[in-house]
């Protein structure tokens, strides 16, 4: 008698259920393409906004409930039958019941839902953004030669006008009325509409202008409250490091202070937004910094902050892409259509992610204000990767190039290469206070090693065995809990260490200085040289420059075959075709011995010899001007106040009087030319060299000049004495070689110590130093240079000949040859 009632009941239940989940489907369901962003521009169609929507489930509600009442009443009169069906009508009834109040509760729960939604639903849309007043009825697509692609950009939105919320918001509903209003008001591919004026777009139009004075600024408060209290590891990391070199910012300051002219400098509105930060990139970077992750970027974000805090502009940091989108005022959506106002920012640093990020959130209106964008690049973008068409025809195309702004815009932490703006840091430099502190705790024949994570210690061994019967190794490898060193045995390993506990490490690193007298050896009370030890990775980091700031050496590996995106997994895919023959390149090329030694890691002979020699080897502290805070600021100053990319004329700073014109040789760069000749080059004269006039000023013949697209010209091919001029002005590069051309090279003099300076300039001129720092470095190259010469000069005169008699050249190292 059961079966034949459980499953209607079963079936009544099933019914219920189904006609709820199908009605709140009906009612409740939005296209996913406005789902996504709850844009806030709607069509005529539902213009009376959620909160009828919301009514109107309300009252289904209801409806449906009083069916389920009127139903359990029909049942409450059960027929007469016999007492075993009875008992099953009464069991019936009470499993109804028990589900009657169970939907009830879930309706009664639902209702207090709906009634919160009804008191979070915002007001209806400003109605500027709503819709486009006045509209004509009917509308017709215009066919002005002057806007060429506004019938196809309105073709391309009456299809997609829907995959982006941010089109409604400024009234698009899909007529072709509100189309072309919106791409002759928001963005310029279509005329103005009869009857409505064209102006300014709203994001052209430039603010009130401000023409208040940058001052020196010494009170960091300002700059901590812009920065926020945020306690990730990364705002504290650059807090803390901001803080430790306040007194030297601070004095860096009162310097420039008295060195810039009275009202030289305005102050500008800057936006910091270090994009590495922001999003699941910043996450995933963050939860790396706590096991070892680099520091170098953020070492760089806190330094351009204080040094541009300094100067006196108006300073905003943001760090996530929610203050990023609400600083610029970004409509919502999916960034297709331009910002709402005008860009508040005169400057905006930010790297690679942060560019993408920008450009994800300003449409039309980024290509407008890349201008304004300065990059923070550690290992730099060279020219030729950095338009996309011309990287894929000439197979330059990489993962994170291809942007097309000007070379100079890109700012490294090293003076890689002329062509981008060398930024840096500051090399810290610990006070008298920690000399003290650390002289009674000194250990000697002791030597930090320079590796935070096991993998840059895979197949180490044997180097750091070497070193390790000079002198006791010490390493700060992270090493998660519960999991065994991985480490050699003879490395005492101190486990992952702050800034300022390094550092004391390092003073700690003592290497003594023996010597015989007599038969006997004796060894010397006076504690000489600190030894930092190089693994080869990571490449130029600021932690070498540090520990020479602290009064250490630097050992470090030599590369052979030179590291590039050809033999590295580190630099493929990076924007540069650098060839890199040692773990920091600037350290050795720039500074040398005594701080800096390389070796080949695999001579086991050569590096114990290196070892011992640095034990007898008496260092002090030593900082490159450049790596200070007054010299970090005299870039930054320089930057800001001549550094302009907005405007379409050529540049003016320097001056054409600081431009030393050079030939090189075949196959030669222009920063080997300018080099050899104790000059650097400059980038920003080459519009100078790139005319016919300057081929006949450097006594060459032109059998034919042409204008190309080529990173290699201005140049000079003398078999057919072809001169070639570039043709785009964002491919003039120091860095291009081929066997060839010779290239007409843009040098200039700088200030030593400061190489983005020249001579004749206050605290004006960056860009990259280039020079042996030390004294003992300076007197080696230009002994190293007269050597060079008098090879030049002997094998000149063959060269000449061969080609004046257009002979095949002789090939040999150093074949140069200069009209």
């Amino acid at each position: 008698m059961r079966a034949p009632l459980r499953p209607r009941s079963g079936c009544l239940v099933l019914c219920l259920s189904v006609s709820l989940l199908m009605l709140l489907l009906q009612v409740m369901w939005v296209p996913p393409e406005t789902a996504r962003d709850a844009p806030p521009g709607r069509g005529p169609s539902d213009r009376e906004g959620p909160r009828h929507s919301v009514r109107r489930l309300a009252l289904r509600l209801d409806s449906l409930s009083s069916q389920m009442q009127r139903l359990a009443r029909e049942r409450e009169e059960p027929p007469s039958a016999q007492p075993d069906i009875v008992h099953i009508l009464q069991t019936f009834r009470q499993e109804h019941r028990n589900l009657q109040q169970t939907m009830e509760k879930e309706l009664l729960h639902m209702s207090q839902k709906l009634d919160q939604l009804l008191q979070r639903t915002p007001a209806a849309l400003p109605h500027e953004h709503a819709s486009h007043g006045g509209l004509p009825r009917a509308c017709e697509v215009p066919n002005n030669p002057e806007f060429a692609l506004c019938a196809g950009k309105v073709e391309f939105l009456r299809a997609s006008w829907r995959s982006d919320a941010c089109y409604a918001f400024y009234g698009v509903d899909g007529s072709t009325c509100s189309i072309l209003a919106y791409l002759s008001e928001r963005e310029d591919f279509c005329p103005p509409l009869p009857g409505r004026n064209r102006t300014t777009l709203p994001w052209h139009q430039q603010p009130s202008g401000h023409k208040e004075e940058a001052v020196i600024q010494t009170d960091f408060r300002p700059l901590y409250e812009s920065m926020g209290s945020g306690q990730g590891p990364a705002a504290r990391f650059m807090r803390s490091r901001i803080e430790g070199l306040a007194a030297r910012w601070r004095e860096a300051g009162e310097s420039m202070r008295l060195r810039i002219p009275h009202g030289a400098a305005r102050r500008l509105r800057v936006l910091l937004y270090p994009g590495i930060l922001a999003g699941g990139t910043g996450q995933r970077f963050e939860e790396t910094l706590e096991r070892g992750g680099p520091l170098g970027e953020l070492v760089q974000w806190a330094d351009v902050s204080a040094a541009i805090f300094v100067l006196g502009h108006n300073l905003t940091f943001a760090a996530s892409q929610t203050r990023l989108l609400s600083l610029i005022g970004a409509a919502p959506g999916r960034g297709s259509c331009p910002i709402l106002r005008p860009l508040p920012f005169d400057l905006i640093y930010t790297d690679y992610h942060g560019l993408a990020h920008l450009q994800g959130a300003m449409g039309l209106s980024f290509q407008h204000y890349q201008c304004r964008f300065r990059i923070l690049d550690s290992f730099g973008t060279e020219p030729a990767f950095n338009i996309r068409e011309y990287a894929r025809r000439r197979g330059y195309s990489t993962a994170w190039g291809s942007w097309g702004l000007q070379p100079l815009q890109y700012m490294t932490m090293f003076p890689h290469t002329p062509d981008n703006s060398f930024m840096g840091f500051v090399s810290e430099v610990v006070g008298s206070g920690w000399e003290v502190s650390t002289k009674e705790h000194r250990k000697e024949d002791m030597a930090v090693v320079y590796g935070k994570q096991e993998y840059m210690w895979q197949g180490k061994k044997g180097y750091l065995e070497v070193i390790g019967r000079e002198l006791e190794l010490h390493a700060t490898v992270f090493q998660p809990p519960g999991r065994p060193s991985a480490l050699p045995d003879f490395i005492s390993n101190h486990g992952l260490l702050p800034q300022d506990r390094l550092q004391q490490l390092l003073l700690r690193a003592k290497a003594r200085r023996s010597r015989r007298r007599g038969s006997a050896r004796e060894c010397d009370a006076e504690l000489i040289s600190q030894l930092f030890v190089g693994l080869g990775f990571p490449y130029e980091g600021p932690a070498p420059l540090e520990a020479v700031a602290l009064g250490c050496v630097f050992l470090q590996p030599r590369f052979q075959p030179p590291h590039s995106a050809e033999n590295s997994n580190f630099y493929q895919g990076k924007p540069t075709s650098r060839q890199v023959h040692s773990q920091h390149p600037y350290a050795e090329d720039f500074i040398g011995k005594p701080y800096v030694w390389t070796v080949d890691m695999d001579n086991s002979t050569e590096v114990r010899e290196a070892v011992r020699a640095i034990m007898r080897t008496e260092v002090k502290p030593f900082i490159p001007r450049e790596f200070t805070c007054e010299g970090m600021l005299e870039r930054v100053y320089a930057y800001i106040t001549h550094q302009e990319f907005c405007g379409a004329s050529l540049p003016a700073w320097p001056p054409e009087g600081a431009l030393s014109a050079r030939l090189g040789a075949l196959g030669q760069s222009c920063v080997a030319v300018c080099r050899r000749a104790s000059l650097v080059c400059e980038p920003a004269l080459f519009h100078h060299l790139n005319q016919p006039a300057a081929f006949k000023r450097l006594g060459l013949v032109c059998a034919s000049t042409e204008r190309e697209v080529d990173h290699l010209f201005p140049s000079y091919n003398p078999w057919g004495r072809r001169c070639s001029l570039q043709e785009d002005q964002r491919l003039f590069s120091c860095a291009g070689a081929h066997p060839s051309y010779s290239r007409l090279c843009p040098c200039r003099a700088y200030q030593p110590g400061q190489e983005p300076r020249s001579d004749s300039e206050l605290p004006e001129g960056p860009r990259r130093f280039l020079r042996p720092a030390c004294p003992l470095c300076r007197a080696r190259r230009s002994v190293k240079l007269l050597r060079r010469e008098w090879f030049l000069n002997r094998r000149r005169s063959v060269a000449a000949r061969a080609l004046a008699e257009n002979l095949p050249r002789v090939k040999h190292k150093g074949a140069h040859y200069r009209r």
